[in-house]
């Protein structure tokens, strides 16, 4: 048999020295940011006081929690239960779909091929961010202080922060979209708006519907989290049967959280398939 052929490491070297003869600098970059890294995470365990000996001897206190929670059991409560429940849902939908419908034309203003200009895509952008920043409880803290307890806070909470990151994901997905369809809108004589009507809304909606389906999910848990602070739905119940130490109530409650999470999830899979088979049919 015949040897393969040795490689020439000595032209290798000669054609691409960046490779072999890589700077100091960018060899230690690696192990550099590695033990940086590490560093922050000790310092993280002793700043905020992590304990083993109380995390384990926590342990215990939550296996009797875990005990007194079976079986879960609604008591006399469970229509009071249902309806917070629906409450619930109804924030999540209603939050959702008003964050939708405020952020396309919005997002529309933030995409590249629509507003070449970054003098006025610039602070539509920083827009977008600044309201993105804020997390969903402390917009739900600050519209309960705005109009009251209840669900309508919650849903205000819930559009708000959603309207952020709808207008980030729906403009990456306008940019995202192909320019042969605009091109031909334009070619047959379109103007501007029959470029968006016709060129890119078709490509972008099946997208835009199955990011805000998702949405719509995760909403459910984000309108339980800010019932707890007072905006309505079952996370006001929640928070108060843990206050009064209603283990087998609180147990019964996340089992229908659980459960409504469960469904919509299945349905919305199942739209989602639909809406996609429905793309690839057109």
């Amino acid at each position: 048999m015949t040897e393969s052929p040795k490689p020439d490491f000595e032209g290798l070297r000669a054609r691409h020295p960046e490779v072999f003869d890589r700077p100091l600098s960018a060899r230690l970059a690696t192990p550099t940011m590695m033990i940086a890294a590490f560093s922050v995470f000790v310092f993280g365990l002793i700043d905020l006081e992590f304990s083993p000996s109380r995390f384990f001897s926590g342990l215990h206190q939550l296996g009797w929690i875990a005990l007194m929670m079976i079986p879960p059991d609604p008591g006399s409560s469970l229509p009071v239960y249902l309806v917070a429940l629906g409450e619930t849902l109804s924030i999540a939908l209603l939050g959702t779909t008003l964050a939708a419908v405020f952020a396309l034309p919005v997002s529309l203003l933030a995409a590249r091929n629509i507003v070449p200009s970054s003098i006025f895509r610039f602070p539509v952008r920083r827009f977008l961010d600044s309201i993105r920043g804020v997390d969903t409880l402390i917009w739900a803290l600050v519209w309960i202080n705005v109009v009251g307890l209840g669900p309508f806070a919650g849903v205000l909470a819930i559009a708000v922060a959603d309207f952020g990151a709808f207008g980030k994901l729906f403009s990456e997905a306008i940019e995202a979209a192909d320019r042969k369809q605009v091109e031909g809108i334009r070619a047959s004589g379109g103007n501007a708006l029959h470029e968006i009507r016709f060129g890119l809304m078709p490509q972008v909606l099946p997208v835009i519907a199955g990011q805000v389906l998702y949405f719509i999910e995760s909403n459910t848990r984000s309108a339980t989290i800010i019932g707890i602070v007072g905006a309505g739905g079952i996370g006001l119940q929640l928070a108060e049967q843990i206050r009064v130490l209603e283990w087998q109530k609180v147990s019964f409650l996340i089992l229908m959280i659980l459960v409504a999470v469960a469904a919509i999830d299945w349905i919305s899979s199942k739209l989602r398939f639909a809406i996609i088979g429905r793309r690839a049919v057109v």
